[in-house]
């Protein structure tokens, strides 16, 4: 653990200093282009259930949460021209490495999920999950494909989400927990990274 941490510290600050220049610049455009802050903080469920509070930017109108659902399903008319960009190349993801800096996540491991839906995960498979510090990136991330075409189709997104979605996210991670390793992470950011570019 003490060397994950060390692989997550040394990077995440590493790369929030070399991403600067481009940090800054998403900053500004998310400024310009719609009304509101830079980031959208969301409460999230961490490592042995204990809540925090991501960072990313963001990507929707000002109050989205208040005018729609937790999950985003398709052409949502709340994310902004910038906000469709930010997502579609996953740089809204980008300032999660404040949070990994802040010990709260990790590069690579589960994508920490809101409260509502962890309470609904089965409860040997929630404590298997949250036994390690939820990530950046992990393996549904990459192998994943399906979500936004379940979601989009579906009469009831949410129910869709917790019923088709969630499932298939959960054996991913519990993959990932089985699987752990240094090795593991790298090989997983790269294919992020190839998959991003």
């Amino acid at each position: 653990m003490i060397l994950k941490r060390t692989f997550d510290l040394f990077f995440s600050i590493l790369g929030v200093l070399m991403l600067a220049p481009l940090l800054l610049f998403i900053g500004f455009w998310i400024l310009f282009d719609s009304h509101g802050p830079i980031f959208f903080r969301q409460e999230r469920v961490g490592r042995f259930g204990k809540n925090f509070r991501i960072f990313k930017f963001r990507t929707m109108c000002l109050d989205a949460e208040a005018k729609g659902r937790q999950i985003t399903v398709g052409k949502d008319p709340r994310i902004t021209r910038s906000g469709k960009f930010l997502r579609h190349y996953k740089l809204d993801e980008l300032p999660q490495l404040i949070n990994v800096v802040l010990g709260e996540m990790s590069l690579v491991g589960p994508r920490p999920e809101v409260p509502r839906y962890v309470v609904l995960y089965p409860p040997d498979v929630r404590e298997q999950v949250l036994s390690v510090p939820p990530g950046i990136t992990d393996y549904a991330s990459i192998e994943y494909k399906d979500e936004n075409a379940i979601l989009g189709r579906a009469v009831d997104p949410d129910r869709a989400y917790i019923e088709e979605v969630m499932p298939v996210k959960l054996c991913y991670y519990q993959r990932y927990v089985a699987e752990r390793s240094l090795w593991v992470d790298f090989k997983l950011i790269i294919k992020t990274l190839k998959a991003i570019i």
